[in-house]
Formats: C-alpha cells, structure tokens, sequence
C-alpha cells in the first residue's frame, strides 16, 4: 500500500474501501471481508447510519488499532453549531467504539461551515480527530473555509471519476496544501464506464479489469480512493493496482473522457442546498 502526507504530516492510505450504500446489516460482514482482504483504510460517515456495524468489524478483526485509518463525517447541524458539532461527533465515536477518528470530515458544504470548523478544529488539538477536512466543497467554499480559519483542510473528499476529472480542483488544492479523496470513482457504472472503450482497450494492455484502471489512473494522479464493493473478489481485485503502471499516454486518452460536470447532482444547485442544507438525521 502506498500512502499520502497529509498537511499535518498524517500518513494516509493512497486507496481504501468505502461503505456509502452499504445496509447496515450487511455492513459488518462487508468490512471484515474488507479488512481480510488488506485493506487498511475506512471511510464511513454519520448519515450512512453503519458507524457501528464498522465499529463491529474493527474491533473483532483483532487489527492493531495503529494499523488501521477510519474516516467518518459529520452531518449538517442545527445552530449552535459548535455544540451540535461536538455532540454528533461524541455520537459517532461512540457508536464506532473508538478513542478516536484518523480523519473527520464535514460531509456538506452548508449552514453554519465556519461553526462547525471551529468544532472540528477543537476536536483536532484535543487529539480526538487526528486530520480534519472536508467533502463536496466547490474550490469557492473551500479557499472561504480555508482562508478564515486557523487550521486548513488536510482533505477534500469530491465526485472524481473519469467523466468528472476535478483537474483544475485538484491544482488549487494542491496550492493549498489540501488532499483531494475521491467518492464515485467508477461513477456507479454510468456512462456505460465498465464496458467503455478506451477504458477496456487500456485494460487490456494490462491484463487488467477496467475498475483496476480506473483505480491506478487515479493513484497515478495522486488522488486518494475509496472504492466499494460487497464482493470479496472485488474487493481483493480493487486492491490489485500497484504492479502496474499506465502510459503518459494511455493517461492522456482517460483525460479526453472528462465532462466537466457531476454525473450525480451539483452541490451549487438551490434546489439540492434546500434538500441536503435541511436533512436531518434522526438519531
């Protein structure tokens, strides 16, 4: 496994294995695979409501707690920010059954960020989170976040694929010292992305599935990944993209496949920061 520095000298996993979408009663049995499988690295989040079936599979796996990088997110809090932010985080260490997080990321660039920031930054120096950083913050609220606060974003976890790239994003994260991550990154099996082309033609090249090229041209580009899987071949072929390398040119025809925009929603759209700002979680 390779691993990125994040601003605050964290080591990271380069790829690990995300449970978005995943039940909760299958969650459990999910990350043991996972974990069984190599992966060293998880990324769950308050709103997926399956912190404590990950918190299950951590502490049955009987992994050394220093080996492993557990991610989660807070979820958009009612004013007083601070406070709430604090709670919902109590709330998922709890449920997770940890001392602490490795990463703690705000899920949704909405309400009160700078509130929350202060939480989190907080969180941070009592060692309780040890990286804090965002997801889905457009390059205008990050460089806001960033420039009227004390602690910048070791993170930013955003829609990166090979029909949203993210290119310019990532170049101004990377002047500002943030980690781009990627969520989506076989784009859910849109645009036909598993059967694409130019992505089987790589492939091929390789003896490698396009899900594998996929996941190598992003690690090429130094993007974090989390792909998911319930499949325990899946997962074990997710995690086999280091003894290959794509071409400067097979890496030049994957950027002809940018769109430029979302293949799911925009966070800028009203009607999505009406439905995401006002969502509460219930527990």
């Amino acid at each position: 496994m390779h691993n990125v520095t994040l601003n605050n000298g964290v080591e990271m996993p380069i790829l690990g294995f995300g449970v978005y979408q995943v039940p909760p009663e299958q969650t459990e049995k999910v990350v043991t695979d996972a974990l069984a499988a190599g992966y060293r690295s998880i990324d769950t989040a308050a709103a997926y409501g399956n912190e404590e079936a990950v918190g299950r599979a951590i502490s049955s796996s009987g992994i050394p707690r220093e080996e492993l990088f557990v991610t989660t997110k807070l979820w958009v809090q009612d004013n007083p920010a601070e406070d709430n932010t604090r709670r919902a985080f109590d709330t998922s260490l709890r449920k997770l059954g940890l001392d602490h997080v490795d990463l703690y990321l705000m899920h949704q660039p909405y309400r009160d960020v700078h509130g929350q920031w202060r939480a989190m930054q907080d969180l941070h120096r009592d060692g309780l989170a040890k990286a804090i950083g965002v997801s889905n913050f457009h390059p205008d609220r990050l460089v806001d976040l960033t420039e009227h606060n004390e602690i910048t974003p070791a993170v930013n976890q955003v829609e990166t694929h090979p029909f949203h790239q993210r290119t310019a994003d990532q170049d101004l994260m990377r002047d500002r010292g943030v980690q781009i991550e990627s969520w989506g990154p076989f784009a859910e099996g849109r645009n036909g992305l598993f059967t694409h082309p130019v992505l089987s033609e790589i492939g091929d090249t390789h003896g490698k599935s396009v899900a594998q090229v996929v996941l190598r041209w992003l690690i090429q580009r130094d993007v974090v990944v989390i792909p998911k899987s319930v499949r325990a071949d899946r997962m074990s072929e997710n995690l086999d993209v280091f003894d290959f390398t794509l071409t400067d040119d097979q890496m030049a025809r994957i950027a002809t496949l940018d769109t430029g925009t979302s293949q799911f929603f925009d966070h800028r759209d009203p009607g999505m920061t009406t439905q995401l700002g006002n969502h509460r979680l219930t527990d």
